[in-house]
């Protein structure tokens, strides 16, 4: 007899080699293909709990499960127990994690297609016992989106002894073919034809015992995203922030979504400059984009606590929408749709929050690898990062101004580039009829104009930047230039940055970004040209600086094209006054590693001598990855 679903073993580990050479068809079972797992089965028509028993510090989670019928108008609510954060309360899944033992208590009222509404009811008991694993986090995806899961263990636990192990669902392939050892995954959901759920345990041990914990995704199926299509690749489920938005008919299949296969109109979604000169938070925010309700809140409270002069506000006159996602990683701003892009990353304050943003690594990872140098950049203040960093493991919580400075940063740069595809001086030259794209494409580009009046001189630069940000082959010659080679085609040019050589449009954005940093909040900008260093366990004091500057902006040659950006970018703000309050780049220590040229800044620059510039360096700084978070997406064909 052919066995079913329901019929296989609880816990068999038969790989798909084996399932076949017995003839197992299994085709179909929970809405998978034919490489399916099904060693769990769920009760359809409830509410599921993978976990047979949740201990205090575990994630617990529950989906609602109804793959044969449509789902709408979910809502989750606590009726029970001590209060949780529940992120994401219109959702198929909930997941958190008790810090108390005891009963929780959860309705979900929703709808089904039938008409019929319903509530069901689900109660988790959380014991007191410690777990020394817990793995995150349950959610819903589509089919072909990316999936990050990550399992949290104690000091004691043995990473090498760290074991994923599928239970159910259509099978999985891990991005390394065998995960042993690893505390985060990473995956491609399958294509489903109806709701499915993939459920993991993840095991591990301390050498005397081993632990155990359990986390589901639940999986809905997509439509096939269309060859034309601008978004190519599974982009997650948004929403407008604000439901009663005036465009929230219009926005999300403007700016986010895998059927937008041509750009939309003016008229369909114009620019915040023509509802008004100077919006305000609600203008703004009803052009927000979130695949979370928080991540809105937190952009909110950003632009009325941290936006005194009024900077943030005029530039986002240049955009259509913001858009703010688990799955966008790096950030950027797109043409073809106006809008602005950011990583979720930049907002979280609890390990809650982060715990809902994909982890998936940023594809540029490996570009450049070829090559005998790289140039790492940083943002300081006070002679140290101007923000924290917060390692995933360590689980904290951080407050609005841990952050700050990343996300400032990042917003003068990406609206560097709106305010270039879209200056001022044409924000109200185009016809409504006309598309987004063909609007900003028709533009008279002021970084074209900075190319021509202030160029950068150094053809080797422009063509190693192919190498390390558009992941072009590095040539025989480029893998031999070492670290001095670089300095000899970088410190006599006028670019503050090596990024600034990938195109005309981020050595645009790259100027008025180091300039507002600086002006506004006193925070420097450092670049350097170091050796690349190989192996494991790489840390800050392995780079070692041939070259560097802080604040480069300040030099003779860099400030005219300094003011020629910033001048047109953001006309309110006084640059030429700005600029002669910039001071001369200060040069790094040769020889010295990238942590110690840290404390380079007179006591005079801007800095206040405090008890935080006195401490020892962290630990956690010279564990601190290098940044990448720029981006430039290519605009479509059509």
């Amino acid at each position: 007899m052919t066995p079913t679903c329901s019929s296989l073993p609880k816990r068999t580990q038969l790989t798909l080699a084996a399932l076949l050479s017995l003839g197992l068809s299994l085709a179909g079972c929970n809405g998978g293909s034919t490489k399916a797992t099904n060693n769990v089965n769920f009760d359809i028509g409830e509410i599921v709990q993978i976990d047979d028993s949740v201990l205090v510090g575990q994630s617990a989670e529950l989906v609602l499960f109804f793959p044969d019928a449509s789902v709408t108008n979910i809502n989750w609510q606590q009726t029970a127990g001590e209060t949780v954060p529940l992120l994401t309360k219109a959702n198929k899944v909930i997941a958190f994690t008790p810090q108390l033992a005891g009963d929780y208590t959860f309705d979900v009222s929703f709808s089904l297609n039938s008409g019929a509404s319903k509530t069901l009811s689900h109660t988790i008991t959380v014991e007191e016992q410690n777990n020394k694993v817990a793995t995150r986090l349950a959610h819903s995806v589509l089919s072909d989106n990316s999936v990050s899961l990550r399992s949290f263990t104690d000091v004691s636990i043995e990473k090498t002894s760290i074991k994923w192990e599928q239970l159910s669902g259509p099978t999985i392939n891990f991005s390394e073919n065998d995960p042993t050892g690893d505390s985060v995954v990473f995956f491609t959901a399958p294509q489903v034809t109806k709701d499915t759920i993939l459920s993991f345990e993840v095991t591990a041990s301390d050498g005397v015992q081993t632990y155990n914990d359990k986390v589901m995704v639940l999986v809905e199926p997509a439509a096939k995203i269309a060859e034309n299509a601008y978004f190519d690749e599974r982009v997650a489920n948004v929403l407008p922030y604000n439901s009663t938005s005036p465009y929230a008919e219009n926005l999300v299949d403007c700016v986010y979504s895998n059927t937008l296969t041509s750009s939309c109109t003016l008229a369909k979604l114009p620019l915040l400059a023509a509802e008004s000169s100077t919006p305000t938070i609600t203008n703004i925010m009803d052009r927000v984009v979130v695949s979370h309700q928080w991540m809105g809140d937190r952009f909110k409270a950003f632009m009325i606590n941290n936006d005194d002069n009024n900077d943030f506000k005029h530039l986002l006159r240049a955009t259509t929408a913001i858009v703010i996602s688990y799955d966008v990683r790096p950030s950027f701003y797109w043409a073809a749709t106006g809008a602005i892009y950011l990583d979720a990353k930049n907002f979280w304050l609890t390990p809650d929050e982060r715990d809902t943003i994909n982890e998936a690594p940023d594809y540029r990872s490996d570009f450049g690898k070829d090559l005998q140098f790289v140039m790492p950049w940083r943002y300081v203040k006070d002679n140290d990062y101007a923000d924290d960093y917060f390692a995933v493991e360590d689980r904290l919580t951080r407050t609005t101004n841990d952050g700050f400075y990343r996300l400032a940063s990042l917003l003068y740069h990406e609206l560097a580039h709106a305010n270039d595809f879209f200056p001022s001086n044409e924000w109200f030259t185009h016809s409504l009829q006309t598309r987004i794209l063909d609007a900003a494409t028709s533009t008279n580009f002021e970084s074209d104009g900075l190319s021509i009046t202030h160029p950068l001189q150094s053809s080797n630069m422009e063509s190693l930047a192919q190498v390390s940000f558009k992941g072009s082959s590095a040539t025989s010659i480029q893998k031999s230039y070492l670290p001095t080679d670089i300095e000899q085609f970088f410190s006599p040019d006028v670019a503050n940055d090596y990024y600034a050589y990938s195109s005309e449009r981020e050595d645009y954005a790259m100027l008025f970004e180091e300039l507002m940093m600086q002006s506004r909040f006193q925070v420097f900008r450092d670049v350097a040209i170091t050796n690349q260093p190989t192996g494991n366990n790489i840390s800050a004091r392995d780079y070692i600086v041939t070259w560097g500057q802080r604040g480069r902006i300040g030099a003779d040659s860099i400030k005219p094209r300094v003011l020629y950006t910033a001048s047109r970018v953001l006309p309110e703000f006084d640059s030429s006054s700005a600029l002669t309050q910039i001071p001369t780049p200060i040069a790094m220590i040769e020889g010295g590693n990238w942590l110690d040229n840290l404390t380079i800044s007179p006591s005079n620059l801007g800095t206040s001598q405090s008890k935080k510039n006195q401490k020892p360096i962290a630990r956690k700084n010279q564990q601190r990855p290098l940044p990448n978070f720029y981006f430039q997406k290519e605009l479509p064909k059509n």
